[in-house]
């Protein structure tokens, strides 16, 4: 017998979930939540362009000093890896 098509919606729910629990350990959930609210009230990025871009620049921010973290993690560890 053929199966019934599965529903999209448990796995959107799953995704949102997954990018919530991201944006909210960036600590700019609420930008996020800024921009989500605005393009739903207008649908249009151009009206929500001043959100988006200050959202954008949080988590350049953000990234930037993982990315600092990382290498100054990994330097660490190649230090301690030549020095044994």
């Amino acid at each position: 017998p053929a199966e019934a098509p599965r529903s999209r919606r448990p796995k959107d729910e799953e995704e949102k979930n997954w990018v919530d629990r991201m944006v909210v350990r960036t600590g700019y959930a609420e930008q996020h939540y800024a921009v989500e609210e605005c393009m739903v009230e207008h649908q249009d990025w151009h009206r929500c362009w001043e959100l988006v871009q200050s959202f954008q620049e949080c988590m350049a921010a953000f990234q930037n000093v993982k990315k600092k973290q990382l290498l100054k993690t990994s330097v660490t560890a190649v230090t301690v890896f030549i020095v044994v």
